[in-house]
């Protein structure tokens, strides 16, 4: 029976002469058992990162908190992965200039998450899939990221989204509350 193992918060470092082990420390939900999984293994300290040696040192937390989200490097170590739906979405309207008529988002992402996308403009700019996907074939939707099915992909960090609004005479009763958090 496979069970959930959460990051500790934790890093355990061995030195083998000029050689250093660096493990993150996970603990199973139900037992409290600890599992290891490696950051590196064998490493010559001299390539280290100096700030990534002294955050190994230091157990900081924010350093462990990037590397407890660092899918990739989990996927390589772990059979099974499963990632947290919950994030929490802040909107700040950055600038506007008088008659706009394009609406662009950059997402701040310092996580992976499992979101689409499609999934998460759609919920916050209250609008559907299907006409973010008419958007997108029209050419009024671009994201930067190549391929037919960019809106489909998960959420990854500084995506541009840009969204022409010419044509829409309601832009600023409709997609302006949206699109600021309903900042007026």
């Amino acid at each position: 029976m496979q069970r959930p193992f959460q990051s500790s918060g934790k890093i355990r470092l061995n030195a083998n002469g000029r050689k250093l082990d660096a493990w993150l420390i996970y603990k199973c939900l139900t037992c409290e058992k600890t599992w290891n999984r490696p950051i590196f293994e064998r490493r010559a300290v001299d390539d280290i990162d100096p700030a990534a040696l002294e955050a190994l040192q230091s157990n900081d937390a924010d350093w462990i908190r990037v590397e407890t989200f660092n899918i990739e490097a989990l996927r390589r170590k772990s059979q099974r992965i499963e990632e947290f739906s919950g994030f929490e979405i802040a909107k700040k309207l950055l600038s506007e200039a008088y008659g706009w008529t394009k609406l662009d988002i950059e997402l701040n992402v310092p996580f992976p998450i499992s979101m689409r996308l499609d999934r998460l403009l759609a919920r916050e700019l209250q609008v559907s899939r299907s006409r973010l996907q008419a958007l997108r074939d029209g050419d009024l939707l671009q994201t930067g990221l190549g391929g037919a099915d960019n809106l489909r992909r998960r959420i990854r960090n500084a995506t541009r989204v840009t969204i022409d609004l010419a044509a829409e005479v309601n832009r600023e009763q409709v997609w302006r509350p949206v699109a600021a958090g309903g900042v007026l």
